[in-house]
């Protein structure tokens, strides 16, 4: 099957606000080709038989261990899938790339070494290199020969990238740029061949550099002690007056943020991929301990309080996946669409994620959030033992953590949610104020209560569509409010980010079960559909909560009130048994003792 099907009517970013989608053109993971099943078979038994029994060595740093472990994967495609056939790679679709990210993500430590390997490490020079320094770099790159690092970040500038004090200066023969800095928290950087590294030429000429290892004046710092993901490399880097050929300019001089920024897009889709890979892991280890672990006589697994637990992992590991490739299909689709339009491969996937880098930054936060929670109620349920570091799930826990900062924190991811929505609508990219206006006429007007006559999922649907009318509501109002303030006002900012957030989860987990529906039949996906309306029931009140904050932050008097009861009719859910659906979906679970869905 063939999942870059072209498609006219494909949204553009953040166009899901304003615009509905059908269930036949959103792409799910049932849609996987058997090719794809098979990928996914050989990578996650990679982890399975050649990273899991090394986790332990691996935390220890054991000299040469990871390094070892790239080029097996190297060997086995792994390293190279989605790179062009041209420059040694495999030349596999998008959403064949993302489901190799997932499929990895158990992986620790490893998956971290290796994500930043494929991405940040590879792609800058794949996407904006010359074609002498893609011939010399990316096939080595793609087979593991030389392993890839990205050097952003600085001890003072980390969120605000642009702030670097890196310099760079043309020598007097004018042969090489001669760099002075220091970089910090980058991975890989204790095995890594060659860097990407940003920094100022004549102190504002934010520009990127290819950096070998055993360049004159380029040093390396101690391995850094982190609270998880202790087995990826993590040193400081400096340069003393490093000499780096003119030739290893990476792209234009002074347009070093568009490789920053434009990587980062494709990194935080990828990192989610990762996130719900090792959320499925620790979901999986999780029931099988509540099946094991005994207390009054029976499993863990028996009591309601667990079955609450497990369902509500697997249910937002459901939601997230539904999301995440469903983007992934925008991402491939409008990849293809400017391939056609005769644009050149880097240009074309770069075009196509800059599209969708509202969705990309959403996917990072519900990718690493739903990790989060997934270890957390994993050790929760591990109780003691969950503290113990002989139990898996307690570096599972640790080496979360660091998710919801790599590739832009989620507060920064949370802002330019908002931030580039805004910006596309000013652009005229993005009509946000035809709709946002008819919301506020529909809020004068007396309600619609239906006529009765309702199909199959009508009030998810309508639930969903006024989850959006809350949205445009409150943004239309604080942005006519607050005018040129609105940017300053964080708060209010997050508040409408985890409404759209939310909404955007919802509706895809929604579509993927109207497609499951129409291809198996209710009763084959009862339990899925269990998972959406648990799902949807939760977020209502979600979105009313982040809705009311908002509103709060910024009107008063009459508007306030007024917009307030709009919130309370555009979020009110359909009245729902949570309970008893957790606990068919918890029963599936234990009964098959792993994560089935």
């Amino acid at each position: 099957m063939d999942t870059a099907v072209t498609s006219k009517t494909a949204l553009k970013g953040a166009e899901f606000l304003v615009k509905e989608t059908t269930p036949s053109e959103i792409f799910i993971p049932e849609d996987f080709s058997e090719e794809q099943r098979m990928i996914r078979e050989m990578a996650e038994q990679f982890v399975a038989k050649e990273v899991t029994p090394l986790l332990d060595r691996l935390d220890k740093l054991e000299e040469g261990l990871m390094p070892s472990l790239l080029d097996k994967a190297g060997e086995q495609g792994l390293l190279g899938a989605a790179f062009p056939e041209a420059y040694g790679g495999l030349g596999k679709d998008f959403i064949t790339a993302t489901l190799i990210n997932e499929s990895l993500g158990a992986g620790h430590s490893f998956s971290v070494a290796m994500a930043a390997h494929n991405g940040i490490g590879s792609l800058p020079i794949l996407y904006f290199g010359t074609e002498e320094q893609k011939q010399k770099y990316i096939p080595k790159l793609a087979s593991g020969e030389m392993k890839g690092a990205y050097a952003l970040t600085e001890p003072n500038s980390g969120s605000d990238a642009l702030s670097a004090k890196t310099t760079a200066k043309l020598s007097a023969d004018g042969k090489h740029y001669i760099l002075n800095g220091q970089k910090c928290w980058i991975t890989n950087s204790g095995f890594a061949d060659v860097f990407t590294v940003f920094a100022k030429i004549d102190g504002d000429k934010f520009t990127a550099f290819i950096v070998e290892k055993g360049t004159p004046g380029f040093t390396l710092g101690a391995e850094e002690h982190k609270m998880g993901i202790k087995g990826s490399s993590t040193r400081q880097i400096y340069f003393q007056d490093a000499q780096v050929p003119v030739e290893n300019v990476l792209g234009e001089i002074g347009k070093g943020h568009l490789i920053a920024f434009n990587i980062l897009n494709i990194g935080r889709l990828k990192l989610c991929a990762a996130a719900l890979g090792g959320a499925k892991g620790s979901l999986d280890i999780s029931i099988r301990y509540a099946n094991t672990r005994e207390q009054f006589a029976q499993p863990i697994a028996n009591f309601g309080a667990i079955k609450h637990k497990l369902a509500e992992m697997a249910t937002r590991i459901w939601v997230c996946e539904s999301a995440l490739y469903r983007t992934a299909q925008l991402i491939d689709q409008k990849e293809h669409q400017l391939l056609a339009d005769g644009k050149a491969f880097n240009e074309a996937l770069l075009g196509a994620a800059e599209e969708y880098a509202v969705e990309c930054a959403m996917l990072k936060v519900t990718g690493s959030e739903v990790l989060d929670f997934v270890v957390d109620e994993g050790v929760q349920i591990h109780g003691g033992n969950g503290f113990s570091d002989e139990y898996v799930i307690s570096k599972a826990y640790r080496d979360s953590r660091i998710n919801r900062i790599f590739e832009g924190t989620n507060e920064i991811n949370r802002l330019l949610t908002l931030d580039m929505t805004l910006k596309r609508a000013m652009k005229g990219k993005l009509d946000l104020m035809t709709p946002a206006m008819n919301v506020m006429k529909e809020l004068m007007s007396i309600p619609d209560f239906g006529n009765g006559e309702e199909s199959a999922f009508a009030k998810e649907t309508k639930l969903i569509a006024n989850m959006k009318k809350a949205i445009l509501m409150t943004a239309g109002a604080a942005a006519q409010k607050l005018m040129m303030k609105l940017e300053s006002e964080q708060e209010i900012l997050m508040n409408i980010a985890d409404m759209a957030i939310e909404t955007f989860n919802c509706e895809s987990a929604l579509l993927r079960l109207i497609k499951l529906t129409e291809q198996r039949g209710a009763e084959a996906v009862a339990l899925q559909a269990d998972m959406v309306r648990n799902y949807l029931t939760d977020a209502a009140d979600r979105v009313n909560k982040s809705g009311k904050d908002a509103i709060n932050g910024f009107a008063e008097g009459d508007e306030q009130r007024m917009m307030l009861l709009g919130l309370k009719r555009f979020t009110k859910a359909e009245p729902f048994n949570t309970k008893e659906a957790r606990r068919r979906i918890a029963d599936k679970l234990i009964a098959d003792n792993k994560y089935t869905f």
